[in-house]
């Protein structure tokens, strides 16, 4: 299993375990929407919550995702071309995982996308 720690908008692949397998979810990738701490949250995590972290995953567009404990999630990439909308701001996402102005002005200030992801951790 790769090291790398997946973020918000990484692309993902859940691991192959009989949990995954028998839930048929084994091999499939989507896309990290979140993460949080099943203890003061009560998401149901799949894998288990030891750890009290989950990974938020949304396959395929969904419009609810499935929490997984992270040692069932592998990094796959960052999901470079991915768009995001922050207020009137839209970004796009690098190669490298970073999030871009759309309109390729340099944002001189990125306490906008500080707040959204400090929000989205929570």
């Amino acid at each position: 299993m790769n090291n790398k720690a997946p973020i918000f908008g990484d692309t993902v692949c859940i691991c192959r375990t009989p949990l995954t397998e028998s839930l048929r979810l084994a091999g499939r990738r989507g896309v990290v929407y979140g993460e949080t701490t099943p203890s003061v949250t009560g998401v149901d995590v799949i894998g288990g919550a030891e750890r009290d972290y989950a990974i938020a995953v949304n396959f395929d567009g969904k419009s609810e995702s499935i929490w997984f404990a992270p040692d069932l999630v592998e990094f796959v990439d960052h999901g470079a071309g991915q768009e995001m909308r922050v207020g009137s701001r839209q970004f796009v996402r690098d190669a490298n995982g970073e999030w871009k102005p759309a309109d390729g002005k340099k944002q001189r200030d990125q306490s906008m996308l500080s707040r959204f992801f400090r929000k989205i951790r929570r």
